[in-house]
């Protein structure tokens, strides 16, 4: 690890202008620690943020809920709140990483951790999203756990999040705080795709903090579900998953709401999926084609292909136990 300037923020704006100084953000360190251990990440400063008073989760006026960006993830899954109303974010934090990394990561570090590419966090392999214009090895490398939606001629890194998927299911909001002041964005529109430039992964500024996750009221996701598909069950990032709600009226779909993960290069809001639900009846066959138009645009390679028939039954698994409570 490179020598660095240690800075512990006292209050919001004293860690925004370190920030605004070129400063990262420190909250829980799953994520920034191992990266300058590594090498991928080298920060001249580095902002403790963990006595900023960002860890409440509480009930909005409109029946939603907000979870502060310090909330740690076993709070927030053991919540009542969000057990209650939105199982599904409490089953896919449950899904993530060990309880001890529970017990440490935030809401904010989840939303901006970064790939676990193994080409991304090899500093000898060219990687385009650590060095632009480097090239990609995966592309001709080891695909088993690279993206089969969203992917670019420049990176095809999937996103490691299972918080994230819930959260773009459940039609989440970002809050942030610059010094511009403060803005709001949907989840879904937080994070970036690759396109021609990798190394942006999501539209946060330079100097900006996350402050909270807003998760609006949606009465039929207390009938929601995580599904994760792994290498094995415990501590593995996902080969595919699929976070559903289901509002299921005299057996039919009237609403749905279905996002992927481990399949795509961000947290994936299905919403092919979710038109080709509506009004249908709540079956296996209609839950087949909601699987089908999901990943109507998927590009698999070599070493990935196989994702695209085990996302689809992910999704159809998830329907069906998301269906199941209705």
């Amino acid at each position: 690890m490179i020598p660095f300037r240690w800075v512990a923020a006292a209050d919001e704006p004293s860690a925004l202008a370190a920030a605004a100084a070129g400063g990262r953000f420190l909250a829980g360190g799953t994520t920034l620690v191992d990266l300058m251990k590594l090498h991928v990440e080298r920060p001249s400063t580095v902002v403790d943020i963990s006595a900023l008073p960002l860890a409440r989760i509480e009930e909005l006026p409109d029946g939603g809920v907000r979870v502060g960006a310090m909330v740690r993830n076993s709070d927030m899954a053991h919540h009542a709140l969000i057990r209650h109303r939105y199982p599904v974010l409490s089953q896919a934090i449950l899904a993530g990483a060990s309880a001890q990394i529970r017990n440490m990561a935030t809401t904010g570090g989840n939303l901006l951790q970064r790939t676990r590419c193994y080409y991304f966090r090899d500093t000898a392999a060219a990687c385009n999203k650590r060095e632009p214009g480097s090239g990609c090895a995966a592309l001709e490398g080891e695909q088993r756990i690279h993206a089969v939606l969203g992917a670019s001629d420049r990176c095809i890194a999937a996103h490691p999040s299972d918080m994230c998927v819930a959260l773009a299911a459940l039609d989440a909001v970002v809050r942030l705080r610059g010094s511009g002041g403060e803005r709001a964005m949907a989840l879904t529109d937080f994070h970036l795709l690759p396109g021609e430039h990798p190394e942006r992964e999501a539209a946060i500024e330079p100097g900006e903090i996350v402050t909270a996750v807003d998760i609006p009221p949606l009465p039929f996701a207390t009938r929601s579900v995580y599904v994760k598909v792994r290498d094995r069950a415990s501590y593995a990032f996902a080969l595919a998953s699929a976070a559903v709600a289901l509002d299921v009226r005299d057996g039919r779909v009237r609403e749905a709401r279905i996002a992927l993960g481990g399949v795509a290069t961000k947290p994936w809001r299905a919403r092919e999926a979710e038109q080709a639900l509506a009004g249908q009846a709540a079956d296996a066959s209609a839950f087949r084609r909601a699987a089908e138009a999901a990943f109507e645009g998927a590009v698999g390679r070599p070493g990935n292909r196989f994702k695209i028939e085990l996302g689809k039954r992910t999704v159809v698994r998830a329907l069906s136990r998301a269906g199941a409570l209705a």
